[in-house]
């Protein structure tokens, strides 16, 4: 695995704020399109925002998740390269709009994403499914296990917390193929946390159950979110697997075209994110992890948190920008 060429190895800590200029760039771009009920506009300005404030961040760095192949879209696609094409070499995992039919809606919990690693430190997931199971820190390995069964992983976690399984809460995503799942989660006893959409904060919520009363994520979802949801866990801590739940044929080859020959391979948390890694989100909307941005008169004001694994910090920062039209162009 290629590493950072930062001297002393790992990523300059100047590209943690650097980082939460870019997600915080994207994220004002998509409030202002806030409960319009156009998904394509606000991700589509999503999208430019962040292009463009990657562009001036002194990165050589390479998109590993994106919006789509390159023929499939026209900015940030895998391969993409991005910044000054000066500084360490890295990798990008971005969703620019992390939840764009609740930021369409006006519902909470929309966040604009991105994570960074050393170069070779994302697994460079295909745009498809992917089965996840996660847990905040705090455990002995493997309290989770993506092959056993629901009731099993949820009598484990129950044990290692030390409180009955009817304590326990799980996050998934409302959708009707989780039907399954909801129910026998129900059958154990546990509670069920249903999110119309944005698994990457329904997995980082498991980090702080006192907090959110969220104790463990299961479910299908987006391959490359499951990549950014790691990144996060891999700086607080916590436990992940996903595996790749191809729908047709043609997603195991593309897979198969990014390098995962084996699509039934369990991937661990440290698999899918590895080495020196920066991840930051902003509210878009407001939401349990974050604020959403706020507009009070010429000014946007933004709540972002930092992650990065190399020194376990996390830091929440509230920014206030000075708006001319509708650019940002003074922070105060």
């Amino acid at each position: 695995m290629a590493k950072s060429e930062h001297p002393t190895g790992g990523l300059d800590r100047v590209l943690v704020l650097e980082v939460a200029r870019v997600t915080e760039a994207a994220a004002i771009a998509a409030a202002r399109l806030r409960g319009r009920g156009n998904e394509k506009a606000a991700d589509g300005a999503a999208v430019e925002a962040m292009r463009k404030e990657l562009a001036k961040v002194n990165i050589r760095g390479r998109v590993v998740i994106g919006e789509g192949e390159m023929d499939e879209s026209p900015m940030l696609y895998i391969g993409e390269e991005v910044g000054t094409g000066e500084g360490p070499e890295v990798d990008i995992a971005v969703d620019p709009l992390e939840g764009t039919t609740i930021c369409a809606k006006a519902m909470p919990n929309s966040l604009a994403v991105l994570a960074i690693s050393e170069r070779g430190g994302l697994l460079n997931a295909p745009d498809m499914y992917m089965d996840k199971i996660a847990v905040g820190p705090g455990y002995s390995p493997n309290v989770i296990d993506l092959d056993a069964s629901p009731a099993d992983n949820l009598a484990s976690l129950a044990r290692a917390k030390g409180v009955p399984v009817s304590e326990i809460t799980a996050c998934i995503l409302d959708r009707p193929r989780h039907a399954d799942l909801i129910a026998a989660v129900r059958k154990s006893g546990a509670g069920v946390q249903l999110i119309p959409d944005g698994d990457i904060a329904g997995v980082i919520w498991t980090t702080d159950s006192k907090e959110t009363g969220i104790d463990i994520y299961f479910g299908i979802g987006g391959a490359p979110e499951g990549v950014l949801a790691a990144a996060a866990l891999r700086c607080i801590g916590g436990q992940m697997q996903g595996r790749l739940h191809p729908l047709k044929k043609e997603e195991e080859t593309r897979a198969a075209t990014m390098g995962i020959t084996d699509i039934r391979r369990k991937f661990s948390m440290d698999e899918m994110a590895s080495g020196d890694v920066i991840f930051s989100a902003t509210g878009v909307t407001d939401g349990s992890l974050l604020d959403g941005v706020h507009f009070r008169g010429e000014f946007a004001e933004t709540e972002t948190v930092v992650l990065r694994s190399k020194t376990g910090t996390v830091r929440r920062i509230k920014t206030s920008f000075r708006m001319i039209g509708t650019k940002a162009v003074a922070r105060v």
